[in-house]
This record gives structure tokens, sequence and C-alpha cells, in this order.
């Protein structure tokens, strides 16, 4: 059973969870960062209003503050955006850039009547026996 555990532990999607998960968290501060500190104060500078957290009505002497769900909402809006136009388009451009397929000639041709695949210097096609211009 032990041994067994042992090759859990090491088997490879296992450490690159793991792994993904500390990056993941230290990037997260990274981005909190980003937005607490520079997309929120430039938010707050263009709407004049830093903070919507005293944001409340009452309604039967119940309290209802949804200026705090805003600054849930507008926080979770500008961290989605921040890793949306700082990481994934970036990283999309990145890959797009070195998956470029080569080009490569054609072997094949279709067939005319059967549609099948056959090879460009074929006089006949295999599967129908048409003649192939």
């Amino acid at each position: 059973m032990l041994k067994e555990f042992k090759q859990f532990l090491f088997r490879g999607n296992v450490v690159d969870l793991a792994v993904g998960v500390v990056i993941g968290a230290a990037f997260s501060s990274i981005v909190a960062a980003l937005v607490a500190d520079l997309l929120t104060p430039f938010i707050a500078a263009i709407a004049k209003v830093p903070d919507f957290s005293n944001l409340f009505f009452t309604i039967s002497g119940s309290k209802f503050m949804y200026g705090h769900f805003v600054n849930a909402l507008i926080s979770f809006v500008l961290v989605a955006a921040s890793v949306f136009f700082f990481v994934v388009k970036p990283m999309n451009a990145l890959i797009a850039r070195y998956r470029k397929e080569p080009n490569i000639d054609p072997t094949t041709k279709k067939c005319k009547e059967c549609l099948s695949d056959i090879p460009l210097d074929a006089k006949r096609c295999s599967h129908c026996a048409q003649i192939c211009a």
C-alpha cells in the first residue's frame, strides 16, 4: 500500500498539479496587487468614488449592504480583465507564433468520381478505376 501511495505521489500529473497550485497562488498575489494598486484607483479617479462598501439601503429595519457586492463585482471584473489581457492574450499570441505549420505540398488529389484520395501521379483511381486527368 505504501508503494502504491509513493507511485501516486510521484506520478507526473500530481507533481505538475502541485507546481501549478503553488505558481497559481503566487500569481494571484501579483494579479491582486495589480487590481488593488493600479486598476481600482484608476477606476476610482474616473468614478470619483474610491469605495462602494458604504452603500446600503434599508427595508423594514434590515440593512442591505449592496456596496460590498459592487466592490466584489468590480474587483472580479478587473481581475478577469487583467488575466485575460495581460496573460491569456500574450500567451495565445506567443503560442500562435511558434506553432506555424510549414507549407507542405500535397502528395494526393481527390478522385472526381468517388472523391477518394489518390497519388498525384496516378493515371487511374485505385478505388473506382476512373481515369484521372
